[in-house]
């Protein structure tokens, strides 16, 4: 009967363990031994045990020795990569240098500036290029113009619009007093169709108004006869009225009115 597979897990005891770990310990540094003088390669083992001790085997003799050509080895590619990326950006630098005076003269010559180095081709080409400039200037110019004289023609026409309805509420509001004005008017008292003599008309309204009686009224005029009444401010004088302007009849002349 052969050998049953060992499962892969952590041996609970430790007696087997550390047997364990002494068995395949010596195997693996064997194996590397062979490894070595099999292939004529140079092998270095580096173990640690679970309480830290060191167990190292180098087919050259001198772990050192190996450990320095792992780390040369290890970073001459990075060192290289470094390299090669450096000189690709030294001559990305170059370039845009380069590129950077070029539109520096372009726009000195477009300035009109250190023109006299330049032949009559470049001047030519030159004056081609100041043409078509110019040229779209003008386009892009004639296109601000429209659109801002189509943008006046909008807010003239909002403005109008406004303006007729402000018109149209103001008209509305008039006609509103207007006719509040004539309700208001015809609410007024009428003096002469109370059917009393001015003088009562006048008291009474003094009376309603405190402050007419404080003034003396001025002479009034009834139709058909003249009354005049003086109201002082103790006490009146009345005086008879004249019947002989007018008449004793009671017809009434155009020059009484």
């Amino acid at each position: 009967m052969g050998r049953g597979k060992v499962e892969l897990k952590r041996i609970e005891n430790k007696i087997n363990r550390q047997v364990t770990f002494s068995k395949r310990r010596n195997g693996l540094m064997k194996k590397a031994y062979e490894l070595s003088v099999l292939c004529d390669a140079e092998v270095a083992l580096i173990v640690f045990s679970s309480r830290g001790k060191l167990y190292e085997f180098s087919s050259s003799g001198s772990m050192t020795a190996t450990l320095e050509k792992y780390q040369r080895c290890n970073l001459n590619p990075m060192a290289n990569s470094i390299g090669t990326e450096t000189q690709n950006w030294c001559q990305e630098v170059s370039l845009l240098n380069a590129k950077y005076e070029s539109l520096q003269r372009t726009q000195r010559h477009l300035l009109g500036e250190d023109l006299g180095p330049l032949s009559l081709k470049e001047l030519q080409s030159l004056e081609k290029q100041l043409e078509g400039a110019l040229g779209q200037t003008r386009h892009r110019k004639s296109q601000v113009m429209v659109e801002q004289m189509e943008e006046l023609r909008r807010k003239e026409r909002h403005l109008g619009d406004v303006n007729k309805q402000l018109k149209i509420k103001v008209s509305f509001e008039l006609s509103l007093q207007e006719s509040s004005g004539v309700h208001e008017y015809r609410g007024l008292p009428c003096p002469w169709g109370t059917g009393l003599p001015m003088h009562q008309q006048h008291a009474q309204s003094s009376h309603s108004n405190p402050m007419l009686s404080d003034h003396e009224p001025a002479p009034l005029l009834q139709i058909g006869r003249y009354e005049q009444q003086y109201v002082q401010g103790e006490g009146s004088s009345d005086i008879p009225p004249n019947n002989n302007i007018a008449g004793e009849s009671n017809v009434t002349y155009g020059w009484v009115l």
